[in-house]
């Protein structure tokens, strides 16, 4: 897996903090990316602050080989993710005239036609050289700076926009994933043994996953192997079925049921 290219998700906006917002977007982003072959390594959460915004999109970018954002490319005054990376990468903020036209007259053909003013022109304002990332959902765009891919934050919209950007992305090989699970096993018993495993397969990344029920029914642990060779993931999870079984457990492939 270290061979692969690497992803860092930076999640733009006060209201996700504050809790106002509940975020829908990353769990979509990281199982895109890993079919891809691109394994998220990080996901921060930051402010509508310009300093913060700046700073943590340049450590980002230097760090890994795509850097996504959600959020804060609207028309309000606390949209300002596309003005910051600009910034960030120390080039002009301006209006791309392909957008500008593009979105006046996607407003004015609407029934009834509708203002495209001083706001809406903040959606078609971009750093000098992005390339626009335009999807079906809307035509105000995301667009890519170098390896910097920022998107709406809207789930509906950010989900187009990343299906229109992926087919240009550098991508590895696609990260394969096997579960196996036990009921009434639970991690302190087979805590040493899944370190051994993870010794033993030291290019896959191994997870515990405890779960419980409701109702005093208990609950178990779901085991969980991931990387990009097909038959090491398949003998990792042998070996984890098996030491769920040692440890008195019922070992089950993929997923607990609810």
């Amino acid at each position: 897996m270290t061979e692969n290219p690497t992803a860092c998700l930076l999640i733009i906006g006060n209201e996700v903090l504050s809790g106002r917002t509940r975020d829908a977007n990353l769990q979509f982003i990281a199982a895109r990316l890993g079919e891809l072959g691109i394994p998220m390594r990080e996901a921060r959460v930051i402010p509508d602050v310009p300093d913060t915004i700046i700073s943590t999109v340049n450590e980002a970018r230097a760090r890994h080989t795509h850097v996504f954002t959600t959020g804060g490319i609207g028309p309000t005054h606390d949209d300002i993710t596309s003005e910051c990376v600009a910034r960030a990468f120390g080039v002009p903020w301006e209006v791309h005239e392909e957008t500008r036209a593009l979105m006046a007259a996607d407003y004015a053909r609407r029934d009834p036609p509708v203002e495209f003013n001083a706001a809406r022109m903040r959606m078609a304002t971009l750093p000098r050289g992005a390339v626009p990332i335009r999807c079906d959902e809307t035509s105000a765009p995301g667009f890519s700076m170098g390896n910097v891919h920022v998107m709406a934050g809207v789930p509906r919209i950010m989900r187009s926009m990343f299906e229109a950007l992926a087919p240009s992305l550098e991508r590895g090989r696609p990260i394969l994933s096997r579960t196996v699970h036990a009921h009434g096993v639970f991690e302190g018993n087979i805590a040493d043994g899944l370190a051994a495993i993870q010794s033993r397969h030291p290019a896959l990344d191994l997870g515990s996953y405890p779960y419980y029920r409701s109702g005093g029914v208990g609950g178990g642990v779901a085991l969980v192997a991931k990387g990009t060779d097909e038959a090491e993931v398949e003998e990792a999870a042998r070996a984890m079925a098996a030491l769920l079984r040692e440890a008195g457990g019922d070992a089950r492939d993929g997923e607990p049921a609810g």
